[in-house]
Protein backbone atom coordinates (compact mmCIF):
# COMPACT_ATOMS: atom_id res chain seq x y z
CA UNK A 1 0.00 0.00 0.00
CA UNK A 2 1.44 3.38 -1.00
CA UNK A 3 1.45 6.63 0.96
CA UNK A 4 -0.52 9.31 -0.86
CA UNK A 5 -0.65 12.98 0.14
CA UNK A 6 -3.15 15.14 -1.74
CA UNK A 7 -3.44 18.96 -1.68
CA UNK A 8 -2.19 19.11 1.90
CA UNK A 9 -2.08 22.38 3.82
CA UNK A 10 -0.23 22.28 7.14
CA UNK A 11 0.04 24.90 9.86
CA UNK A 12 2.42 25.96 12.62
CA UNK A 13 0.88 27.89 15.50
CA UNK A 14 -2.38 28.09 13.57
CA UNK A 15 -0.77 29.81 10.57
CA UNK A 16 -0.44 27.90 7.27
CA UNK A 17 3.19 27.23 6.32
CA UNK A 18 2.81 24.86 3.36
CA UNK A 19 -0.12 24.39 1.02
CA UNK A 20 -0.98 22.22 -1.95
CA UNK A 21 1.56 19.51 -1.12
CA UNK A 22 0.86 16.36 -3.15
CA UNK A 23 2.90 13.21 -3.76
CA UNK A 24 2.57 9.43 -3.88
CA UNK A 25 5.25 7.24 -2.35
CA UNK A 26 4.98 3.55 -3.29
CA UNK A 27 6.20 0.74 -1.10
CA UNK A 28 9.91 0.16 -1.51
CA UNK A 29 10.61 3.83 -2.28
CA UNK A 30 12.16 6.80 -0.48
CA UNK A 31 11.33 10.48 -0.72
CA UNK A 32 13.78 13.09 0.59
CA UNK A 33 12.41 16.46 1.66
CA UNK A 34 14.58 19.51 1.13
CA UNK A 35 14.18 23.16 1.97
CA UNK A 36 15.73 25.86 4.17
CA UNK A 37 15.33 25.87 7.94
CA UNK A 38 11.89 27.08 8.92
CA UNK A 39 10.36 26.19 5.57
CA UNK A 40 7.86 23.72 7.08
CA UNK A 41 9.51 20.32 6.68
CA UNK A 42 9.05 19.36 10.33
CA UNK A 43 5.44 20.56 10.33
CA UNK A 44 4.74 18.51 7.21
CA UNK A 45 6.30 15.37 8.69
CA UNK A 46 4.46 15.75 12.01
CA UNK A 47 1.19 16.14 10.15
CA UNK A 48 1.78 13.06 8.01
CA UNK A 49 2.76 11.12 11.14
CA UNK A 50 -0.59 12.01 12.71
CA UNK A 51 0.83 14.24 15.45
CA UNK A 52 -1.24 17.21 14.29
CA UNK A 53 -4.17 17.75 11.98
CA UNK A 54 -3.87 19.25 8.49
CA UNK A 55 -5.85 22.37 7.65
CA UNK A 56 -6.78 20.95 4.25
CA UNK A 57 -6.12 17.89 2.12
CA UNK A 58 -5.86 14.17 2.74
CA UNK A 59 -3.29 11.57 3.75
CA UNK A 60 -3.95 8.00 2.68
CA UNK A 61 -2.01 4.86 3.56
CA UNK A 62 -0.48 6.14 6.80
CA UNK A 63 -2.96 4.77 9.32
CA UNK A 64 -1.28 2.57 11.95
CA UNK A 65 1.70 2.05 9.63
CA UNK A 66 4.07 4.84 10.69
CA UNK A 67 7.17 4.91 12.86
CA UNK A 68 8.20 8.53 13.44
CA UNK A 69 11.66 9.74 14.50
CA UNK A 70 11.90 13.45 15.22
CA UNK A 71 14.51 15.72 16.77
CA UNK A 72 14.25 13.98 20.15
CA UNK A 73 15.63 10.47 20.51
CA UNK A 74 12.60 9.14 22.41
CA UNK A 75 14.66 7.25 25.00
CA UNK A 76 14.08 6.41 28.64
CA UNK A 77 17.38 7.46 30.25
CA UNK A 78 17.21 5.09 33.24
CA UNK A 79 16.67 2.02 31.04
CA UNK A 80 19.54 0.22 29.36
CA UNK A 81 19.97 0.08 25.60
CA UNK A 82 18.43 -3.40 25.50
CA UNK A 83 15.58 -2.38 27.80
CA UNK A 84 14.77 0.64 25.65
CA UNK A 85 14.54 -1.54 22.55
CA UNK A 86 12.42 -4.11 24.40
CA UNK A 87 10.11 -1.35 25.58
CA UNK A 88 9.55 -0.01 22.08
CA UNK A 89 9.10 -3.51 20.70
CA UNK A 90 6.34 -4.10 23.26
CA UNK A 91 4.68 -0.76 22.47
CA UNK A 92 4.36 -1.76 18.81
CA UNK A 93 3.50 -5.38 19.53
CA UNK A 94 6.72 -6.68 17.97
CA UNK A 95 8.40 -9.75 19.41
CA UNK A 96 11.68 -9.91 17.55
CA UNK A 97 14.17 -7.72 15.75
CA UNK A 98 16.05 -6.47 18.82
CA UNK A 99 19.25 -8.38 18.04
CA UNK A 100 19.09 -7.18 14.42
CA UNK A 101 18.61 -3.57 15.57
CA UNK A 102 21.61 -3.83 17.93
CA UNK A 103 23.73 -5.23 15.10
CA UNK A 104 22.54 -2.74 12.48
CA UNK A 105 23.44 0.31 14.59
CA UNK A 106 26.61 -1.05 16.21
CA UNK A 107 25.19 -1.14 19.74
CA UNK A 108 26.41 -4.61 20.73
CA UNK A 109 28.89 -3.39 23.34
CA UNK A 110 26.36 -0.98 24.85
CA UNK A 111 23.32 -3.16 25.54
CA UNK A 112 23.71 -3.05 29.34
CA UNK A 113 24.52 0.66 29.53
CA UNK A 114 21.84 3.13 30.65
CA UNK A 115 20.64 5.30 27.80
CA UNK A 116 21.26 8.41 29.89
CA UNK A 117 24.98 7.56 30.03
CA UNK A 118 25.38 7.37 26.24
CA UNK A 119 27.06 10.00 24.10
CA UNK A 120 24.94 12.14 21.78
CA UNK A 121 25.84 9.98 18.79
CA UNK A 122 25.12 6.75 20.66
CA UNK A 123 21.75 8.08 21.77
CA UNK A 124 20.90 8.96 18.21
CA UNK A 125 21.88 5.48 17.01
CA UNK A 126 19.70 3.92 19.70
CA UNK A 127 16.84 6.24 18.79
CA UNK A 128 17.08 5.15 15.16
CA UNK A 129 17.45 1.48 16.12
CA UNK A 130 13.93 1.78 17.55
CA UNK A 131 12.68 1.91 13.97
CA UNK A 132 13.80 -1.66 13.38
CA UNK A 133 11.81 -3.09 16.30
CA UNK A 134 8.52 -1.40 15.45
CA UNK A 135 7.72 -3.53 12.38
CA UNK A 136 6.14 -0.42 10.88
CA UNK A 137 6.41 -0.21 7.08
CA UNK A 138 6.39 3.61 6.87
CA UNK A 139 9.35 5.52 8.32
CA UNK A 140 8.88 9.28 8.73
CA UNK A 141 12.23 10.80 9.73
CA UNK A 142 13.13 14.38 10.60
CA UNK A 143 16.87 15.12 10.28
CA UNK A 144 17.78 11.59 11.42
CA UNK A 145 21.54 12.00 11.04
CA UNK A 146 21.97 14.79 13.61
CA UNK A 147 24.87 13.92 15.99
CA UNK A 148 26.00 11.00 13.80
CA UNK A 149 29.56 10.67 12.53
CA UNK A 150 30.29 9.52 9.00
CA UNK A 151 30.42 5.81 9.84
CA UNK A 152 27.13 6.00 11.72
CA UNK A 153 25.48 7.84 8.83
CA UNK A 154 26.54 4.91 6.63
CA UNK A 155 24.93 2.47 9.10
CA UNK A 156 21.72 4.47 8.96
CA UNK A 157 21.72 4.59 5.16
CA UNK A 158 22.24 0.80 5.07
CA UNK A 159 19.29 0.33 7.45
CA UNK A 160 17.07 2.45 5.20
CA UNK A 161 18.13 0.49 2.11
CA UNK A 162 17.30 -2.78 3.85
CA UNK A 163 13.93 -1.38 4.91
CA UNK A 164 13.13 -0.35 1.34
CA UNK A 165 14.32 -3.70 -0.04
CA UNK A 166 11.81 -5.38 2.28
CA UNK A 167 8.97 -3.34 0.81
CA UNK A 168 8.95 -0.52 3.35
CA UNK A 169 8.99 3.15 2.48
CA UNK A 170 10.74 6.17 3.94
CA UNK A 171 9.99 9.89 4.02
CA UNK A 172 13.11 11.74 5.19
CA UNK A 173 13.90 15.41 5.80
CA UNK A 174 17.67 15.83 5.57
CA UNK A 175 20.27 18.25 4.27
CA UNK A 176 22.86 15.60 3.51
CA UNK A 177 23.20 13.11 0.68
CA UNK A 178 22.51 9.63 2.03
CA UNK A 179 23.26 7.95 -1.26
CA UNK A 180 19.73 6.56 -1.48
CA UNK A 181 17.88 5.96 -4.69
CA UNK A 182 14.70 7.99 -4.59
CA UNK A 183 12.96 11.23 -5.40
CA UNK A 184 13.70 14.63 -3.86
CA UNK A 185 10.91 17.06 -3.01
CA UNK A 186 11.80 20.70 -2.35
CA UNK A 187 9.06 22.16 -0.16
CA UNK A 188 9.95 25.77 -1.01
CA UNK A 189 7.42 26.10 -3.89
CA UNK A 190 4.66 25.01 -1.49
CA UNK A 191 5.11 27.86 0.98
CA UNK A 192 1.69 29.15 1.96
CA UNK A 193 0.56 32.56 0.80
CA UNK A 194 -0.49 35.01 3.53
CA UNK A 195 -4.16 34.69 4.33
CA UNK A 196 -6.33 37.57 5.51
CA UNK A 197 -9.19 36.75 7.82
CA UNK A 198 -12.26 38.43 6.26
CA UNK A 199 -13.43 39.39 9.74
CA UNK A 200 -10.50 41.79 10.01
CA UNK A 201 -10.65 43.20 6.50
CA UNK A 202 -11.43 46.90 6.43
CA UNK A 203 -13.25 48.85 3.77
CA UNK A 204 -10.95 51.78 3.09
CA UNK A 205 -12.88 53.16 0.14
Amino acid sequence: MSLTVSDLTVARGGAPVLEGVSFTLPDGAALVLRGPNGSGKTTLLRTIAGLQMPLEGTIEGAEDRIAYAGHLDGLKPTLTVAENLSFWASVFGAHDGIDAAVEAFNLKGLTTRAAGALSAGQKRRLGLARLLVTSMPVWVLDEPTVSLDQSSVALFADAVRAHLAGGGLALIATHIDLGLEGEVLDVTPFRARPRIDPVFEMDLS
